[in-house]
């Protein structure tokens, strides 16, 4: 594929969710002060890439950090949310085994929640990340293309970048908020590029 330019994957910056290892899906969180300190430290490498358009999830740590990092004409969409984690909402994963000794995400999925929170399996998690590249790879021919969005969501459009199964995602380690991922093609296969780079100040959440 000649010419085609990389896939930026930003994670958004600290929450305090994020920063307490509490699982958030569809709850809207704000950045925490690092956390706009992560989002603004992004602005200069995303500077100096060639981006032709630049999408984000339609959740305000989302969009605070595509505004901070001067994606300010990110497009808001949906199918860049966060796994829906049903009734594991809110909880940490030593919390979620706890109620489910031997608890897997990738295997095992979630429980179903509230009307807010009915929860998503990996496959439907995979089905918005497809649809997702199919709307960018047209768009690679011309430059580079920035997605912000969060970590579960991040690792499951790697596997599906990379032609595998969507349970390959559990391969990646989580990416830090307010860090930079980038897939591209190399000899005309798909390949990550970098992972999990961080711009300013992280910690691992």
């Amino acid at each position: 594929m000649p010419g085609m330019g990389e896939l930026i994957l930003v994670r958004h910056g600290e929450t305090e969710w994020s920063r307490s290892g509490r699982h958030a899906g569809r709850t809207d969180l704000p950045l925490t002060g690092t956390g706009t300190t992560m989002a603004t430290a992004l602005a200069a490498p995303l500077a100096r890439r060639d981006l032709v358009a630049a999408f984000s999830s339609p959740l305000g740590r989302a969009l605070q950090t595509a505004e901070l990092a001067g994606l300010t004409g990110a497009v808001p969409d949906p199918d860049l949310t966060e796994w829906d984690y049903g009734g594991y909402e809110g909880l940490t994963a030593g919390q979620i085994r706890r109620l489910r000794p031997g608890w897997d995400l990738w295997r095992d999925g979630v429980v179903p929640g509230d009307a807010d929170h009915p929860g998503e399996t990996l496959e439907q998690v995979a089905l918005r990340a497809d649809a997702v590249l199919a709307r960018v790879r047209p768009l690679l021919r011309r430059g580079d293309v920035a997605l912000v969005a969060h970590g579960h969501l991040q690792r499951v459009l790697t596997a599906r970048w990379l032609g595998l199964d969507p349970s390959a995602a559990r391969l990646f380690g989580h990416p830090h908020p307010g860090t930079l991922s980038t897939l591209g093609t190399e000899d005309e296969q798909a390949v990550v590029s970098a992972w999990n780079v961080s711009c300013g100040p992280h910690q691992v959440s």
